[in-house]
């Protein structure tokens, strides 16, 4: 026996017809059942309507994390992998190219300030490397006017990263 899966239309049309007391009943029901629908509809009743500041207490608290780091590679590696989860699930929250560039952005200032420049542990390398890449591929998906602003800030970084890291070549990465 399996039970039938209903489509998002399906889900919206029956929504439709529901009163709002109904609709809160839900909505609370699904909060309760997973973490992550509470996080969500926490930022959606109290946080999406300003996402600058939300973005300013997301860098912050990386900023935290980032400044927590522990000295071996290792840690750090596991430690990196963690605020990029948490990255990764705030910019889902949004759902904004340019929020999820400039999370990133900070990501990549943020390891180039803590993360150990000396280490040769392969992991702490591929992670800086991958951000960039996809910063570099969410730019070009941009509008051209929002790409020139975010290149410039990226071009940034990589100077800084060529700077900082022996191990790093910018042409690499240029756009």
């Amino acid at each position: 026996m399996s039970t039938a899966t209903y489509g998002l239309q399906d889900i919206k049309k029956e929504l439709q017809h529901l009163s709002g007391p109904q609709i809160a009943d839900l909505c609370l029901r699904l909060a309760r059942h997973k973490k992550e629908n509470k996080e969500l509809l926490a930022y959606l009743l109290f946080e999406a309507d300003n996402e600058a500041v939300f973005i300013e207490k997301i860098k912050a608290e990386v900023g935290f994390i980032f400044s927590q780091l522990p000295v071996r590679s290792y840690e750090t590696a596991k430690y990196l992998r963690k605020i990029l989860r948490l990255l990764s699930k705030y910019a889902k929250f949004m759902v904004s190219k340019e929020a999820e560039i400039t999370l990133l952005l900070n990501f990549c200032t943020n390891y180039l300030q803590y993360a150990d420049r000396r280490a040769t542990y392969k992991p702490l390398r591929l992670i800086l490397t991958r951000q960039l890449e996809k910063i570099k591929t969410l730019i070009g998906k941009l509008h051209e006017d929002l790409q020139f602003d975010f290149s410039n800030d990226y071009n940034l970084l990589l100077d800084d990263a060529e700077k900082k890291l022996i191990w790093f070549n910018k042409n690499i990465f240029l756009l």
